[in-house]
């Protein structure tokens, strides 16, 4: 099945990881999530370092933000987001605590939704800087107004300064 073939939606799913080799969890988790037949990888953002937040003891962060094409229902693609974060050996033991990998669904097209199970867009995403600073370099490619309007909240937001570059996009 090639996802061009079919109707897509472009989705936006960030990255975290603060555990083991970081940067090799990023890597694996978006070689799993391009192996998907119904997702395609469109775009991957630089990645970013970041101090935690809300459970601060733990060590830093490696965050990024990947564009997806997909032909996947929004279910459905988060259902292959947690499986690929059991798959890289992730737990939810400490909320916000130390994880392997972390792959949240910031936006799927354009829907919206607040069901128990899916929250869309994401609902604390225009609260943190390290998830607005990789989602505006992916998302100013595709959809420069909707970078301007994430640009206008990551600019009202302290804590910018916790989130660094660590390898710029290729």
């Amino acid at each position: 099945m090639s996802v061009n073939s079919f109707p897509y939606t472009f989705a936006y799913i960030g990255l975290g990881s603060n555990l083991g080799d970081r940067g090799q969890y990023l890597l694996q988790a978006i070689d799993l999530l391009g192996r998907h037949p119904g997702i395609d990888i469109s775009r991957q953002s630089s990645i970013y370092e970041t101090e935690p937040v809300g459970y601060v003891d733990q060590g830093a962060f490696l965050n990024m933000a990947v564009e997806v094409k997909t032909v996947l229902p929004a279910e459905q693609l988060l259902f292959v987001m947690l499986d690929i974060e059991r798959q890289l050996g992730r737990t939810r033991d400490i909320r916000w605590g130390p994880r392997t990998i972390d792959l949240d669904l910031l936006m799927y097209g354009q829907t919206e939704r607040n069901s128990d199970g899916l929250q869309l867009p994401h609902p604390r995403m225009l609260e943190r800087a390290f998830v607005l600073i990789p989602l505006i370099e992916v998302m100013s490619l595709r959809d420069q107004t909707m970078a301007e309007w994430l640009t206008e909240h990551l600019e009202k937001l302290d804590r910018k300064e916790g989130v660094s570059l660590w390898k710029k996009a290729q």
